[in-house]
C-alpha cells in the first residue's frame, strides 16, 4: 500500500474506530459492481447507487476497496462506468455535508481523499466510460483516470462554487492533470459544466462514443495500447510522474482534512448549502 494511503487510512481508523469497523462490513456491498473479463483481464468497476450515484461515505469506502482489490488481483486495466444510463455520478452526496455528524464527516472526507489517491495513483491503466452526466466528483473520478470516453448529450464539470464550496486542492489537481491552467481557473470560478462536445474540444474527454458498449470498447482499446510495456516499469513511471500532484495530501493529511472540515462547518457555508438543497427539492417537485 502507498505511504499516502497508509497515513490516511490510519488517520481515519485512529479517529473513528467504531464507525470505521461498522461501515466496512456488508452494508456497503451493493453500491458497486466489479466484473473481470477472463479473456482481456480488464476489470469493469460500475457505480451502482440509485438514483444518481451520489457519493456517500459507504460508496467512497466501497470504491476505494474495489480499486485496491482490482490492482492487487493483477487485472490488466480498470474501466470505471455507471449502471445508470443517464448519470455517471452526480457528485458528492450533499447530505453528508449539511448539518453533519462530525465523526461521520471526518470519516467521509478521509475516505474521499483515500479513494482519490487510490484511483489517481492506480498502478494499472485506468479509463472512464462516461455514460451519463459526470458532475463534481463524477468529473473528478473521470479526470483521475488516464483516458475518458463520453457519450453525447451529457454534461461534465465541477460546479462547487455554485453552492458556495471552495474547491479543494486535490480536485484542482484532477482538473489540471488534463486541462490547461487558464481553462481550469475559469471553469472552476464559473462552476462551468461542459457539454460532451465542449469537453472533447478542450480535451477533458479523449473520445466520444454513441453507446455505452462502444465507450467500453474504446476504453479497452486504450488499455490494450500498453500490451508492449512492462507493467512494473509503467506503474513506477506513472507514480513518479504524478507524485508532485499528491505531495500536499501525502505530507499533511491531517492539515488538509482539518482545512476542509473547518470550511464545511462554517455557518455561511451551511446556510448557502441549505438554500441550495431546498432549491433542488423545489425543482424536483415541479
Amino acid at each position: 500500500m502507498l505511504r499516502s494511503q497508509t497515513k490516511l487510512l490510519d488517520l481515519g481508523r485512529r479517529q473513528l474506530p467504531g464507525l470505521w469497523r461498522c461501515l466496512t462490513k456488508a452494508n456497503i456491498s451493493k453500491l458497486t459492481m466489479v466484473e473481470v473479463d477472463d479473456k482481456s483481464g480488464i476489470a469493469t468497476l460500475t457505480l451502482n447507487r440509485p438514483p444518481v450515484n451520489s457519493c456517500n461515505l459507504e460508496l467512497l469506502l466501497q470504491l476505494n476497496e474495489n480499486i485496491k482489490q482490482i490492482e492487487c488481483n493483477k487485472s490488466r486495466g480498470l474501466i470505471l462506468t455507471s449502471s445508470n444510463d443517464k448519470v455517471f455520478s452526480s457528485g458528492l452526496d450533499l447530505n453528508e455535508l449539511y448539518k453533519p455528524d462530525q465523526e461521520r464527516l471526518k470519516a467521509f472526507w478521509t475516505a474521499l481523499h483515500e479513494m482519490w489517491l487510490s484511483l489517481y495513483q492506480c498502478s494499472i491503466p485506468t479509463a472512464a466510460a462516461i455514460n451519463g452526466h459526470a458532475i463534481a466528483v463524477g468529473c473528478v473520478l473521470s479526470a483521475a483516470c488516464e483516458y475518458r470516453v463520453m457519450l453525447p448529450g451529457f454534461s461534465i464539470g465541477i460546479h462547487a462554487t455554485k453552492f458556495g464550496y471552495v474547491v479543494p486542492h486535490f480536485i484542482m489537481i484532477s482538473y489540471l492533470s488534463v486541462l490547461p491552467r487558464r481553462i481550469v481557473e475559469r471553469a472552476l470560478l464559473q462552476g462551468k459544466l461542459f457539454s460532451t462536445e465542449e469537453a472533447l474540444q478542450v480535451n477533458l474527454v479523449d473520445e466520444v462514443a454513441d453507446s455505452k458498449a462502444e465507450a467500453l470498447c474504446k476504453c479497452a482499446e486504450f488499455i490494450d495500447s500498453f500490451k508492449q510495456t512492462q507493467p512494473a516499469a509503467r506503474a513506477l513511471t506513472k507514480r513518479q510522474f504524478r507524485a508532485p500532484d499528491v505531495q500536499v495530501l501525502i505530507d499533511d493529511p491531517e492539515g488538509q482534512l482539518r482545512e476542509s472540515l473547518d470550511y464545511i462547518n462554517k455557518p455561511s457555508f451551511q446556510e448557502g448549502l441549505g438554500e441550495y438543497l431546498r432549491n433542488l427539492k423545489a425543482k424536483d417537485k415541479h
